[in-house]
């Protein structure tokens, strides 16, 4: 970033915040003339400015790989194929996220491991011997988390299913859960992995009624504790003003009340967690209701059987059935349509994403009853979408597209052995995996994160990327593990498809840079890198 370098949207803040940058980069990066300018390789073939939008904003950035595949495909049938990318990883991926340790067995083996522990430590008469086991136990929940992080990020880095992992990492906003209350941790893994990310491009009330039955979710809202005669509304309210309905009154035109909210209360008792590892006593009348399978379980003895009427319609008292129910109505009034279909268009098109577009989207999202697929074709296709992508301003990215892209294009191709440098950048943008502590998730408008210390933040991310290997083909140990080659970020991709996207300010900057580290962080730090 040099002086007269800016973001394209005059007079936004980010405008502000970049000049505000201008000295700092300009005392790294600029210098002289182009001592290390560099010249296209032979044989290039260059993707229009248009694609390459269109290709950073179905994924998460472009790399060379999914730049020769749109080529060859075209739009339409690269949209087919990623819709209809298999959710089995390709096999390296695949063997690098079954070596990750903590990852091993499902969320109940683990809740058994931990209990049986905790037995164990509070049977030690040592008092030092009891708090460094504790202090073990932590640090091995501690890196569940980033396991399941690291299985995140893979995935976002190298899967050629990028659309399904982007809207893996959506859902996972959309329906978020905090890692750090109770038990959430020891079910994290599972809840990406087998509640949000099968179900990623399927219909959305296959979706919500997962999120539904899953630990994580019941134990963040909680739900888990939620029973006949103690009910707690929390996961109620959230359910449907977070995950379906939208705000009461609010855009979405939903139009539920507070007695809606206890009504669907009422239906959710029961729905819980088993920590004990064996069923409840039931009475026989009672034994063929009760529902399990891992953590999650549904308890009659804890249900609500009366009566109740959720937004007009009576519920009759069946037990989990009600739950299934209820699910069906939320997800097909017309307010859940616009509302996804809103937040679908403000993620991937614009913050205040255009009207035609929203209705076209919510058409469809009613006419095959939430096929989230056909919902983000019709996205995919629009005029919309391709008028956002030549604008000066398009949108904007999150810390996770940021770092995700500014990955893919500087170490294309090449596997880093060491994640932790990717968590503690996204720590320090503001956006830790599984660390959003509300359950309204992070959000994707510019607004949250076009601050001047983001910008300063995201300057020095840049500079670390493009300075040298960052400690990513590192152990813990610090010792090089992998090959640790330099990143030289002009290569085929930015002929091919970048060059062709930056303004007279920025190519006047990168041709001032010195060293390669200089050039790659002015591009990596550049206003037009900052959006899809």
């Amino acid at each position: 970033m040099v002086p007269g370098l800016q973001h394209r949207s005059a007079g936004s803040f980010v405008a502000t915040a970049w000049r505000g940058l201008a000295v700092l980069v300009a005392r790294a990066a600029v210098a002289g003339l182009a001592a290390c300018a560099q010249q296209p390789p032979t044989g290039s073939g260059a993707i229009s400015a248009a694609d390459l939008h269109w290709l950073d904003t179905i994924s998460f950035g472009a790399d060379q790989a999914s730049i020769r595949r749109l080529q060859a495909l075209g739009r339409e049938r690269y949209l087919e194929e990623q819709l209809r990318m298999p959710v089995a990883d390709p096999p390296a991926l695949a063997a690098e996220i079954a070596a990750l340790p903590q990852l091993q067995g499902d969320a109940a083996e683990r809740t058994r491991a931990v209990r049986e522990e905790r037995q164990r430590i509070n049977g030690l008469a040592d008092d030092t011997a009891k708090q460094q086991a504790r202090e073990a136990l932590n640090r091995q929940a501690r890196e569940t988390v980033a396991d399941a992080s690291r299985r995140h990020l893979l995935r976002a880095l190298y899967s050629p299913a990028q659309l399904r992992e982007q809207m893996t990492w959506f859902w996972m906003n959309h329906f978020s859960v905090y890692s750090g209350k109770g038990q959430v941790r020891l079910a994290l893994p599972d809840y990406e992995e087998r509640t949000i990310r099968p179900r990623a491009l399927g219909k959305f009330s296959d979706l919500v009624l997962a999120t539904v039955t899953a630990p994580a979710m019941l134990e963040y809202l909680d739900n888990a504790q939620s029973a006949v005669n103690r009910i707690n509304e929390n996961y109620a309210r959230e359910l449907m003003e977070l995950h379906t309905l939208g705000v009461s009154g609010g855009p979405s035109g939903s139009r539920y009340t507070q007695q809606d909210v206890q009504e669907l209360a009422r239906v959710l008792t029961g729905v819980g967690i088993n920590l004990r590892g064996e069923p409840p006593r039931l009475p026989p009348a009672r034994q063929a209701l009760y529902r399990s399978d891992g953590l999650f379980e549904f308890n009659p003895n804890r249900h609500d059987f009366g009566p109740k009427t959720l937004l007009g319609q009576r519920i009759e008292p069946t037990g989990f059935d009600e739950v299934v129910r209820a699910v069906k109505i939320l997800t097909r009034e017309p307010a859940t349509a616009r509302f996804i279909s809103t937040k679908l268009a403000a993620y991937f098109v614009a913050d205040n994403p255009p009207a035609p577009l929203v209705d076209r989207m919510t058409a469809t999202f009613t006419r095959t009853d939430g096929d989230i697929a056909a919902v983000l074709t019709t996205l995919f296709r629009s005029p919309e979408l391709d008028r956002a992508l030549a604008a000066p301003a398009r949108k904007f990215k999150d810390p996770m597209a940021y770092v995700m892209s500014s990955m893919r294009l500087a170490y294309d191709g090449r596997t880093v052995s060491n994640l932790r440098p990717v968590m503690n950048w996204l720590n320090q943008l503001g956006q830790p995996l599984y660390g959003h502590v509300t359950p309204d998730g992070y959000p994707s408008a510019e607004s949250a994160w076009a601050s001047s210390g983001q910008m300063v933040k995201r300057f020095e991310i840049a500079r670390a990327i493009g300075s040298g290997p960052a400690g990513l083909f590192a152990g813990d140990d610090g010792k090089p593990v992998g090959q640790a080659r330099f990143p030289v970020i002009g290569n085929k991709t930015y002929y091919d498809a970048i060059e062709g996207t930056l303004g007279t300010a920025t190519r006047e900057a990168l041709a001032q840079a010195q060293t390669q580290a200089e050039w790659n962080t002015v591009l990596l730090s550049s206003p037009e890198w900052m959006q899809r």
